[in-house]
């Protein structure tokens, strides 16, 4: 049985995580090769974990029939409209209070659980991590998404007064919430934390993208086995670093380069709820915003200009006439 040091205290491989709260035993599928590993479960359960899957299946439940039944429970018509259907939160009318089931109350419901659900996964996160006595940087890394989902459904909709400023829960809802939402406001184009967040997010994609094909390309030298190999001269991890040292004059190394994609993978989440926050609450219109603050051109009116009528056509006599 190895046994490995991680920080001050040993750790051994077979007891990490302990037997107790696991379900099943582990399967292999060989499908999953291709992505390197072939072995899917054990889960350990836990009690956050136990509480993150129950609220969880009481949402999707909650979520699920409430459409099956708009659609009179017709699984046909249910399949057909899935992407359609949506469970709207209460009208503005209810401000923050409670509303009947069938005029907003099963969207409170089923928000509850979901938030009970990704809270207790947070903590799932940040209990599994320090049970196996490594950084919880998964857990900062949710959190990013955490606090995005709250401005969005919770903390926003609190702050205006009432729960109809949230999205609905469906798939087309969603999407059309996004753009209202912008549309209402003046423009998210204008919004500056929106144009940081898209910046982090398409950084965050690149950074992702050229460091997986960096130890793609390099995995006949072993790149894959970055902490092995990181200072080993001749090694795939040494070309891959070298390789950027020279493209870009910067020494991106196997480690750094996973801070800088955690950041801004981290950061998009994080602008993006503070520019969701104060649109409505602070902030009514960013064209206009964007026009004081001088990010936008002032918006002049069209030049009077007269433009002379066309001149008669010609009459054509036909011929013989």
């Amino acid at each position: 049985m190895a046994i490995q040091s991680f920080g001050e205290r040993p750790v051994i491989d077979a007891d990490i995580g302990g037997s107790n709260g696991r379900i099943g035993q582990p399967i292999h599928i060989q499908l999953l090769d291709f992505f390197g590993e072939t072995q899917l479960g054990p889960i350990y359960l836990g009690v956050w974990g136990a509480i993150a899957f129950i609220s969880g299946s009481m949402f999707a439940f909650i979520w699920l029939m409430t459409m099956f039944a708009q659609v009179g429970y017709n699984p046909v018509a249910f399949v057909k409209y899935f992407a359609v259907l949506q469970i709207d939160p209460p009208s503005a009318a209810y401000g923050l209070q409670w509303a009947p089931f069938n005029q907003g109350g099963w969207w409170l419901t089923s928000t509850f659980f979901l938030t009970l659900s990704l809270l207790a996964w947070e903590m799932r996160l940040w209990t599994r991590a320090l049970a196996h006595n490594i950084k919880p940087y998964l857990a900062y890394g949710f959190s990013s998404a955490l606090a995005l989902y709250l401005v969005i459904y919770i903390f926003r909709p609190m702050a205006m007064g009432n729960w109809s400023e949230a999205p609905s829960h469906g798939i087309k809802a969603l999407l059309d919430w996004t753009n209202n939402v912008s549309v209402r406001y003046g423009n998210f184009y204008y919004n500056p934390f929106h144009m940081v967040s898209i910046f982090f997010l398409l950084g965050s994609t690149v950074l992702l993208s050229m460091h997986g094909a960096t130890v793609w390309s390099a995995e006949k030298f072993g790149a894959h086995e970055e902490i092995a190999e990181i200072e080993a001269p001749g090694t795939g991890t040494e070309r891959a670093q070298l390789l950027w040292r020279w493209v870009m004059g910067f020494n991106a190394n196997a480690y750094s380069i996973h801070l800088w994609a955690f950041w801004f993978a981290w950061l998009m989440g994080i602008t993006g709820a503070i520019g969701i926050f104060i649109s409505g609450t602070l902030v009514h219109d960013w064209f206009k915003w964007a026009i004081e603050a001088g990010v936008n051109y002032p918006q002049l009116p069209y030049p009077n200009v007269s433009v002379p009528p066309p001149p008669p056509l010609p009459t054509v006599v036909p011929p013989g006439m």
